[in-house]
C-alpha cells in the first residue's frame, strides 16, 4: 500500500485520517458471500450468542442457506467497477483527500477488504504516527462504531489513534442530507410522505443503553427542521431485521404497506444512517420496498440516494475531520 504523500509546506507530518465502512463480498458469489457474512456474523458486537450455541448454527445452517440468496441480491446492484459500497467508499476518500492536503486519507473496512486490523499495520509501517478513524456511521451503536473502537483499542501494532463517536446532528452532515432531498424533489416532485429508513438493531441493545435510536431521532429531528417539515410531512422507519427477536420499530416493510393502504401514492424513501450506497438501500428499499409498495396500492416509492462523495458529504466529513484534528493535543507539544 503507498500512503498518499500530504501536500509540502502545509503538512501534519506521520498524520492520517482513515475512513471506515462495514464491509462488502468481494464479489456476488455465494463463496465470496459466505466468506464476509462469516467474518460479519462472528463478530461479539453485531451477535450476542455464545460461541459454543452460535457457530455450529451460522456455519451449518445459516451460512449454507443465505450466502446463495444474499449472492443473487448483490449481482442485481453490482458495479462494473465492483461492489457500490466498496466503490462510493473509495470514491469518498478520494474526495476528501482531496480537500485535507495536508495529511493521508484511506479506507478501509470492519469486514472484508481493505481490513482495518491491516489498514492500521500498513499506517504504522509507512511511518503515520497518529490516526484519525472516521467510521462512517452518524449514528452510534456498539454494533458498528463500537466494533470499530474495539478493533483498533486491541491493535497493538496501530499508530496512536482517536476515533470518531458519531455526527448525527452535526450542522454540515445534516445540511448535507437536506440538500440532496431538495434537489431530489427539484428533479422529479415532491412525494406525498417522506420516509427515514434506518438500519434496525435489537431492542434490547437500545434497552440496555445503547444511544443509537435516540441519534437516529435526533437525526430525523435536525433534518427535518432544515426542510422546514410538519410532523405529517414524514415518518421514521427501521429496515433490515435479521433473527426472531424483537426490534427497533416501526419496521420499513409494514410501513410502506401501510402507508399505500392508506391512500399515499408517491412515497420518497431517503436512508441517513448509510454512507453509501450499498445492497440496504440499493436492493432492499429501491427493489424490495417498491415492489411492496406498488403490491400494497401504491405509485411510486422514488429511493433518494445515499450521499456517497457528493461534494456536500465530502465537505461536511472534512469539515469534522478537521475539527477533530484541530482538538486533538499533540504529545508532548
Amino acid at each position: 500500500m503507498t500512503i498518499p504523500a500530504p501536500t509540502p509546506g502545509i503538512a501534519t507530518p506521520g498524520t492520517a485520517v482513515l475512513l471506515v465502512n462495514l464491509g462488502t463480498p468481494q464479489a456476488p458469489t455465494a463463496a465470496a458471500v459466505k466468506r464476509y457474512l462469516g467474518e460479519f456474523l462472528s463478530d461479539p458486537f453485531v451477535v450476542q450468542i455464545p460461541k459454543l450455541l452460535w457457530w455450529p448454527l451460522l456455519h451449518g445452517l445459516i451460512l449454507p442457506l443465505r450466502a446463495p440468496r444474499v449472492a443473487h441480491k448483490y449481482a442485481e446492484v453490482w458495479l462494473p467497477e465492483g461492489s457500490p459500497l466498496a466503490v462510493h467508499t473509495q470514491r469518498l476518500a478520494g474526495a476528501l483527500q482531496a480537500r485535507l492536503p495536508d495529511v493521508a486519507v484511506l479506507h478501509a473496512m470492519r469486514y472484508g477488504e481493505p481490513a482495518l486490523r491491516e489498514r492500521l499495520r500498513e499506517l504504522r509501517a509507512g511511518g503515520v504516527r497518529r490516526v484519525l478513524v472516521l467510521p462512517l456511521y452518524p449514528q452510534y451503536s456498539m454494533t458498528t462504531t463500537g466494533t470499530v473502537a474495539d478493533l483498533v483499542a486491541r491493535a497493538s501494532d496501530a499508530p496512536e489513534a482517536r476515533v470518531v463517536q458519531d455526527y448525527a446532528t452535526d450542522a454540515g452532515w445534516v445540511e448535507a442530507v437536506a440538500a440532496s432531498i431538495r434537489a431530489h424533489w427539484q428533479a422529479h416532485g415532491r412525494g406525498e410522505r417522506l420516509l427515514f429508513s434506518f438500519h434496525g438493531l435489537p431492542q434490547r441493545l437500545v434497552d440496555a443503553g445503547d444511544p443509537y435510536a435516540a441519534q437516529c431521532e435526533a437525526s430525523v429531528a435536525e433534518i427535518a427542521r432544515a426542510l422546514a417539515l410538519a410532523p405529517e410531512d414524514y415518518v421514521l422507519a427501521y429496515q433490515s431485521r435479521f433473527g426472531r427477536e424483537r426490534w427497533l420499530g416501526p419496521a420499513t416493510d409494514a410501513t410502506v404497506r401501510a402507508l399505500a393502504a392508506a391512500g399515499v401514492r408517491t412515497l420518497d424513501v431517503v436512508c441517513p444512517g448509510f454512507a453509501a450506497d450499498c445492497l440496504e438501500t440499493l436492493e432492499e428499499i429501491a427493489l424490495q420496498n417498491a415492489g411492496f409498495f406498488r403490491d400494497a396500492g401504491g405509485s411510486a416509492l422514488r429511493y433518494i440516494p445515499c450521499l456517497n462523495d457528493a461534494p456536500a458529504h465530502a465537505d461536511a466529513l472534512a469539515a469534522l475531520a478537521r475539527r477533530e484534528l484541530a482538538a486533538w493535543p499533540v504529545a508532548g507539544a
